[in-house]
């Protein structure tokens, strides 16, 4: 049933998308199915290649295929060029034919903007006058993508850990229901347990994971749910903000379950859905070394590599990073930087792949106990793994 996917990527040899097509079981190279070509005025124009020997049919054998379009980021182009790449190739499936059209975005563009100038739908109707005057004269840019991706033929949208619940809602209800907004606390649950953070036979009484704000603890329990260890403890922690990047750190004692003395000599992982300067995480990492913990681990979903959060989380007071392959760039040596040494990388690809194919009924277990992959520089002091 594979052969009812057709797979690219917004720009040529996307290892994420190349992945993809491999994982769903497609043997072409998705580089014989599009061809991304550029005019020589700079501007993007992709064609359907299916049929390249058949001038007269080109482009017709995308009738009934589900087209996915893998969308990632890296340095070497914006995220407004990638953006516009995808509304052209949905609108290019569409025109010649596809069934459906599915962006696989992990890290969804325009996120970080999930409000404008105005007030709009059941979230913002109570949003007050000096809410709203913060945006004057921007735009509500993940308002404007989702209506791009509709207009230009995407059917449905599946990322990774979206950390807003006003993008969340504005997708569903664009979408008609087919956002699909993927939290990987499986993925995180086992390799936790597959890995030396638990102490065997001690059922998770040696760990505690944190959440560094009250938004993230909602994904903290869901890890907590996942490992099914109930020695584990959590803790939440109360962030106050003294300054655009100065901010203080305290243990929350109504919903925590224990004491920062009570976490000498634990294994510690705080969880959250993304870093972008790391100033949060270094000062909550801080905070938690004054109980004398026996590591501190900071997990998190989408990292971005720029020089700052590498600078920063090179900070003692992390042990080590576990994040995931959602912004490719990660896994690359030279953008981990003097990070690599305490750097693991959990690849999505799979996982990704087998949501895509239970989509359209066509999972066929492949992926039921190998799901993910990891990445991990042999400078890395648990070198070799033993995946």
């Amino acid at each position: 049933m594979s052969d009812r996917f057709i797979v690219t990527g917004n720009f040529t040899d996307d290892p994420f998308a190349i992945d993809m097509a491999q994982y769903i079981g497609l043997c072409e190279d998705i580089s014989d199915v599009v061809s991304l070509k550029t005019f020589a005025n700079s501007e993007f124009c992709p064609r359907y290649m299916l049929d390249v020997d058949d001038m007269e049919h080109i482009g017709q054998r995308l009738k009934g295929k589900i087209v996915l379009i893998c969308s990632v980021s890296n340095h070497e182009n914006s995220r407004n060029d990638y953006a516009m790449r995808n509304c052209i190739l949905a609108r290019a499936a569409k025109e010649n034919g596809a069934e459906q059209v599915v962006l696989v975005e992990p890290d969804l563009f325009y996120s970080a903007q999930d409000r404008g100038p105005y007030r709009f739908g059941e979230l913002e109707k109570d949003r007050s006058i000096t809410d709203l005057k913060k945006f004057d004269g921007q735009a509500f840019t993940s308002h404007l993508y989702a209506e791009l991706l509709k207009t230009s033929g995407v059917d449905s949208v599946v990322t990774v850990h979206n950390h807003s619940t006003k993008v969340q809602h504005l997708f569903s209800e664009l979408f008609d229901g087919n956002f699909h907004n993927l939290i990987p606390t499986d993925v995180y649950a086992h390799y936790i347990k597959n890995s030396d953070f638990v102490n065997p036979g001690k059922n998770g009484s040696n760990l505690v994971i944190v959440s560094p704000d009250k938004g993230a603890r909602q994904f903290m329990n869901s890890v907590y749910d996942a490992l099914q260890m109930p020695e584990c403890k959590r803790v939440v922690m109360d962030k106050v903000r003294t300054g655009e990047r100065e901010i203080s750190m305290t243990f929350n004692p109504e919903l925590s379950d224990i004491s920062i003395e009570e976490i000498a000599g634990k294994d510690v992982i705080v969880l959250d859905d993304m870093v972008r300067t790391g100033t949060t995480i270094v000062k909550c990492c801080e905070h938690i070394r004054l109980g004398n913990p026996n590591r501190v681990c900071f997990g998190v979903t989408h990292f971005n590599t720029s020089a700052e959060v590498r600078e920063k989380l090179n900070s003692p007071a992390i042990d080590e990073i576990l994040t995931t392959s959602t912004l490719p760039d990660i896994m690359n040596r030279d953008c981990q930087g003097r990070l690599r040494k305490k750097l693991t990388v959990l690849k999505l690809g799979k996982w990704i792949a087998r949501h895509v194919m239970q989509m359209y009924g066509m999972d066929d277990g492949r992926f039921e106990n190998d799901f993910y992959k990891i990445d991990m520089s042999s400078k890395n002091p648990r070198w070799p793994p033993k995946y």
